[in-house]
C-alpha cells in the first residue's frame, strides 16, 4: 500500500505519523513555506517538519493545477491519497488518479458542518457532540460519500483548541481503520443526506466582539468556540477592550445586563438571560490574568465595578 499524504497544519500531523507507522508513505504534499509572526520569519508547515524527520519526500506546489504538477504526482504512483486539511482543492484528474481514490479526514460528523471551520461552528452552535468523518473525496466541497465516523462529546469547558487536539488523535486512528478496510475491499461508502447539510463558514476577526444582549449560553459557546482564534472581547462604553480568555456559565447569580460586575466571589457579565463568569481576562497591552487580579488592578487604577459594556 503506497500512500501520498496531503496536509499542512498541526491537526494533520498525528495522521501522518500513524500512517507512516502502519503503511508506506511515499510522498507528502503540503503548502509552501510562508512568513509568520511579527518578524515575518519564513517557516515550514508542521506537516513538512514532521515529514522531514521521518525521511519522506516533500512537495510544495503553490497550486496542483500548475503545469507539470499532475504529471509529477502521477509518476509517484500512489495507491491512495489521504488528505487532512491540505489547503488546496483537488480537481477531478487528481481525485481519479489513485486506484483506491482520495480519502479526506474531516473534523465533523458529515453532512453536518461542511466547510472551513467545523470544530468552531459545532461548539458555537451548542452541539452536544462532534467527531471525525473519513470520506471519499468529490469535486463538491465535503460532499463525498462517507466511509467511517467516530463521535466524541463536546463538554461544557471544551474550546476549539481542546477539541482540535482530541479530534486530531481520533482522525489519526480512524484513517488507519479506513485505509485497512479499503485495502481489503471490505468497506462500503454511504451517500450523504443533502437535507441535513450545514455549513461551517470561515471565521473572521469581526466575530470576536461579544454582544451582552444575547443569552449566557450563546455567549459561553462563542467564547469557547473562538478560543484561541480570533478570540473574544468585550468593548466597554469607555472604549476600552477586555479580551475574554476563559469563562463559563455562572449558576445562581444575577447582574444587570451589559455590565461586568462582582457577584459573591465571581466576576460576571450580565447577559439577556443569565450571566457568564469571567475566569481569565486580558487588558490591552497587558498579560492575561485571573479575575481576582483583574479586580485588584482596577482598584489600583482608581476604577470600580460595574463596568458598562457597549452593545454591538
Amino acid at each position: 500500500m503506497k500512500i501520498v499524504f496531503m496536509g499542512t497544519p498541526e491537526f494533520s500531523v498525528s495522521a501522518l505519523q500513524k500512517l507512516h507507522d502502519e503503511f508506506e508513505v511515499i510522498a507528502v504534499y503540503t503548502q509552501p513555506d510562508k512568513p509568520v509572526g511579527r518578524g515575518l520569519e519564513v517557516k515550514a508547515s508542521p506537516v513538512k517538519r514532521v515529514a522531514q524527520t521521518l525521511g519522506i519526500p516533500v512537495f510544495q506546489p503553490k497550486k496542483l493545477t500548475e503545469a507539470g504538477e499532475f504529471e509529477k504526482l502521477q509518476a509517484i504512483g500512489a495507491d491512495i491519497i489521504v488528505v487532512a486539511a491540505y489547503g488546496q482543492i483537488l480537481k477531478k484528474n487528481v481525485l481519479e488518479l489513485p486506484r483506491l481514490g482520495c480519502v479526506n479526514i474531516h473534523s465533523s460528523l458529515l453532512p453536518r458542518w461542511r466547510g472551513a471551520a467545523p470544530i468552531q461552528w459545532a461548539i458555537m452552535s451548542g452541539d452536544h457532540e462532534t467527531g471525525i468523518t473519513t470520506m471519499k473525496m468529490a469535486e463538491k466541497l465535503d460532499a463525498g460519500d462517507i466511509y467511517l465516523q467516530k463521535k466524541t462529546p463536546i463538554n461544557d469547558m471544551d474550546t476549539a483548541e481542546t477539541m482540535h487536539d482530541r479530534l486530531s488523535v481520533i482522525g489519526s486512528e480512524l484513517i488507519i481503520e479506513t485505509v485497512r478496510a479499503l485495502e481489503s475491499g471490505a468497506l462500503k461508502s454511504q451517500v450523504q443526506d443533502e437535507s441535513l447539510v450545514t455549513y461551517a463558514h470561515k471565521l473572521t476577526k469581526e466575530m470576536e466582539v461579544i454582544n451582552p444582549e444575547l443569552d449566557a449560553k450563546l455567549i459561553d459557546c462563542q467564547i469557547r468556540a473562538l478560543n484561541p482564534w480570533p478570540g473574544t472581547s468585550l468593548i466597554l462604553v469607555s472604549g476600552e477592550r477586555i479580551k475574554v480568555k476563559k469563562a463559563r456559565i455562572a449558576r445562581g447569580v444575577q447582574s444587570q445586563t451589559s455590565e461586568v460586575n462582582v457577584s459573591g466571589d465571581q466576576v460576571v457579565l450580565g447577559c439577556k438571560t443569565g450571566c457568564v463568569e469571567l475566569l481569565e481576562v486580558q487588558l490591552e497591552g497587558k498579560k492575561a490574568m485571573q479575575a481576582s487580579s483583574f479586580i485588584n488592578g482596577l482598584k489600583g487604577q482608581g476604577k470600580h465595578l460595574p463596568l458598562k459594556v457597549k452593545i454591538s
